[in-house]
């Protein structure tokens, strides 16, 4: 981790500060937070000022930001192609297409899930067919890559491999499920080779592991469950530097053709697992001594493609499995209470949420984009744009340098296609 990244970390950049890098999933802190701050809050009724525009393929990966350079994975037919593209003005800096055909019994598409990760210069991505990629994030050259499904004995999933790989210090940490009960595992950063596996037989879901310091020590949260009948499933605390298993928390859909999607949120010594399907929401108290229960359920709390943010006691997000029943809710971290839920005039669905500069940014979706003021007290939307209008935006936006990235995922209504969008959200 480079010391910019530390510094956005720890909060330490001042008032009217940007930060440069957002080098992985849910941002530097894992927690869908940035320390930027200066930022623009009202734009006018067509949105803020688009900065430029990059076609891209299929899938619903979230770009990731580092040096100036935006990392892009999509898919162009039977092909997954990697591209870093320059963020302040779109221009293509390198491009890698290699062949992943893959076809799933339950549809979901062909483009990956997982999301790039940036450390150490190099980026790292998991196929949807299970190809671990290493690259040099200045040139795109391989530096190494995994088959792992050639490698390991992978229990079955329904749309491919979904998580993205966890990179902590020398180790990229990926959930992957065997049948030899490797339900995680971390690969050397620097050869590819494989340094621990985490035993348990819970398969890999599509919920993306995080990194967690809990009681002073580095560990990794998998929320685990893949295709398997009876289900099983639910989150893993796992040593980062051992693998070992440290707690198994069960949570699972009680139905066979369920996915779990959203990541862990940490809190303290509690985390918040949550699936969409029977059970809803979940959260987890860790002991000192590394013992797990659960603190609190909530049934209803069932975010499902999105993950929830917590912030000051309190957890936010867009429950529900379908379009037709998604609110915002909000709900008290120590009891598990609900505080308030909002449809917001159903006008956002199952949206993303991203804290930044005192607010929320919501990107709902289908391509609207508002400035939320979120309290226990309840939602109050300050702002509001449709910057397109097509289904399944479900990438998370990412800031960065004060740019805002959007990712269209679907052709939209006046003949747009995939893209990525950057807009300028730097005030004035």
């Amino acid at each position: 981790m480079t010391m910019r990244v530390f510094a956005v970390a720890l909060g330490l950049f001042g008032v009217g500060s940007f930060a440069a890098d957002w080098p992985h999933f849910l941002g530097p802190q894992y927690n869908n937070t940035s320390a930027e701050t200066g930022l623009r809050h009202e734009w006018p009724k067509e949105g803020p000022r688009k900065l430029w525009e990059s076609a891209k393929g299929a899938g619903h990966s979230t770009p990731t930001v580092s040096g100036g350079k935006v990392v892009v994975f999509s898919a162009d037919g039977e092909n997954e192609v990697v591209e870093a593209l320059n963020a302040a003005n779109g221009e293509r800096l390198w491009r890698l297409s290699y062949p992943a055909p893959f076809t799933s019994k339950y549809g979901g598409g062909s483009g990956p899930c997982s999301n790039p990760t940036i450390a150490g210069g190099r980026v790292f991505t998991l196929g949807i067919s299970s190809i671990l990629h290493c690259l040099d994030l200045a040139t795109g050259q391989v530096v190494w890559k995994r088959d792992l499904a050639a490698d390991y004995e992978l229990l079955p999933t329904f749309f491919g491999q979904g998580g993205t790989p966890l990179v902590i210090g020398d180790r990229v940490i990926v959930s992957l499920g065997t049948r030899d009960q490797k339900s995680a595992v971390a690969f050397d950063a620097a050869t590819g080779k494989e340094l621990w596996a985490a035993k348990h037989a819970w398969g890999s879901s599509y919920s993306s592991p995080i990194a967690a310091t809990l009681h002073g020590r580095e560990c990794v949260l998998a929320y685990q469950g893949g295709m398997s009948d009876p289900p099983t499933g639910g989150l893993l605390v796992i040593d980062a530097k051992t693998g070992a298993v440290l707690s198994a928390t069960p949570h699972r859909a009680k139905m066979f053709a369920s996915a779990s999607i959203s990541a862990p949120v940490v809190a303290g010594s509690r985390i918040f697992v949550a699936e969409a399907y029977t059970e809803g929401g979940l959260c987890v108290e860790v002991a000192p001594d590394f013992s797990a229960k659960p603190a609190w359920l909530a049934p209803k709390f069932d975010t499902y493609i999105v993950t929830a943010v917590a912030h000051e006691g309190a957890l936010y997000g867009f429950a529900g499995q379908h379009q037709q029943n998604a609110e915002l809710a909000c709900y008290d971290l120590a009891t598990g209470k609900v505080l308030w839920r909002d449809e917001l005039g159903g006008k956002f669905q199952r949206a993303s949420l991203l804290r930044a500069d005192g607010a929320f940014l919501c990107l709902g979706e289908n391509g609207d984009l508002a400035w939320l003021d979120l309290s226990p007290r309840g939602a109050v939307v300050k702002a509001q744009a449709q910057l397109f209008h097509a289904p399944e935006t479900w990438t998370p936006p990412v800031i960065s340098d004060g740019r805002l990235f959007i990712c269209q995922n679907q052709p939209g209504s006046g003949g747009t296609k995939p893209r990525i969008i950057c807009y300028d959200l730097r005030g004035e």
